[in-house]
């Protein structure tokens, strides 16, 4: 996923003049001495300090005013409006869909999988016995869907089976905490399977507010009791100014990625990492040829609804990067998503199964980059030896600790 764009941002101005008595908010100490202590407190929003807001009809500061929900003036009583809103507006046409080409583009038997939900495609003349993503035996041949739109690209498979075995092998030799005997395990049931994934391209503009603070310290006296005496003591208070901010961006997304597939666990994709997507060639089916192919179970309007949500959480996210000061609360961020494109792409994973001691494991390798991910079970001998060994050091460092003190 590419994002690119202009940024735009606009918020309250900082007084280059210290308008109160407080020490700088900017310079907080950086060492205290054996009488002083650091706690931290929080105020209420108040008068802005050295951040002001001119007004523009008289040039006074003006001040937030939560009653009102709006900045006012003391001066001439005017107020203005601080723009909180907080939702999505999206601008979108996925109508070509229903113009695309259907299936495959050659005849394929399909086995679909009654546990996982998985259907797979395969060309060859043999049967299919366990399904490839979760190693269930329960799958059956079925037709494929005739309707299912077809794939307008794909990345071609780039890792070669004997790369995805060595590569298998040193992934479980580098585990911690793993049975010796899994580590010993040379045979993989690694197939190259095409998985079908959803591109969406978009431009979004956002507009955005919060309250954005500002940490300054104070020092404070105090007096406590120190062996039965009382004693005077000075520590430095952290407090936050809050103020209002608010600005506007503008983003655009190009290939953002979302999983169509119905078996492969969610989490393994998302830790393979992205693809390269200028990899992408025109579909043709004669890739397909001696690979497997899955056909998508999330469809398109599912598809742009997870790609919608990951646009509007990465939005927020870079929205409150824009907001000033040290911390910030109360951040609304209002949507406008526009220009949206999609594609249904072909991307290559190895799936691998393993079963050890009678339970079943699935193992995903990158069809670009080699990169394995997994799930492989724990030796729960070799963690209590791990524990125990930790617990003998600290007990050891403790024994040390006492015999130098006494």
């Amino acid at each position: 996923m590419e994002l690119r764009g202009p940024l735009r941002t606009e918020y309250g101005r900082i007084h280059p003049t210290a308008m109160s008595t407080d020490p700088p908010m900017t310079e907080p100490p950086q060492e205290t001495g054996a009488d002083e202590e650091i706690v931290e407190e929080h105020e209420e929003p108040g008068a802005s300090a050295n951040i002001d807001f001119p007004c523009d009809g008289c040039g006074a500061d003006m001040a937030w005013d939560p009653d009102a929900d709006a900045m006012h003036c003391e001066h001439c009583g005017a107020t203005v409006e601080v723009p909180r809103a907080e939702g999505v507006i999206v601008e979108r046409d996925l109508a070509e869909a229903g113009a695309a080409a259907r299936g495959l583009g050659v005849e394929v038997r399909v086995a679909g999988c009654e546990n996982c939900g998985a259907r797979v495609s395969f060309d060859d003349a043999g049967t299919s016995h366990d399904c490839v993503y979760c190693g269930s035996p329960s799958v059956l041949d079925q037709e494929a869907n005739r309707n299912a739109i077809r794939p307008e690209s794909l990345v071609p498979l780039d890792v070669g089976r004997a790369t995805v075995e060595e590569n298998l092998r040193r992934w479980i030799g580098g585990l911690w905490f793993r049975p010796n005997a899994l580590k010993r395990k040379r045979r993989f049931d690694a197939v190259g399977v095409y998985v079908p994934f959803w591109t969406f391209d978009c431009a979004v503009h956002s507009d955005w507010s919060a309250d954005a603070g500002h940490y300054y310290w104070v020092t404070q006296t105090y007096w406590t009791t120190v062996d039965g005496k009382r004693v005077q003591r000075t520590r430095q208070v952290r407090k936050v100014r809050w103020v209002p901010a608010w600005g506007q961006r503008d983003d655009a997304y190009d290939d953002l990625l979302v999983s169509a597939s119905g078996g492969l666990p969610a989490d393994l994709v998302a830790s393979l990492g992205s693809f390269d997507t200028s990899a992408l060639v025109p579909y043709r089916p004669e890739y397909l040829a001696g690979w497997r192919a899955e056909e998508y179970r999330l469809d398109l309007d599912g598809g742009w609804e997870l790609g919608e949500a990951i646009v509007v959480e990465s939005q927020r996210q870079r929205c409150s990067g824009d907001v000033p000061g040290d911390t910030q609360r109360n951040l609304r961020v209002q949507n406008r998503i526009f220009d949206v494109r999609w594609k249904h792409v072909l991307l290559p994973i190895w799936s691998a199964q393993y079963t050890f001691k009678g339970k079943p494991y699935t193992v995903l390798v990158h069809g670009q980059t080699g990169r394995v991910v997994g799930r492989a079970p724990l030796s729960w001998v070799k963690i209590l030896v791990a524990i125990a060994a930790v617990l003998a050091g600290v007990a050891l460092v403790a024994v040390v600790a006492a015999a130098a003190g006494s």
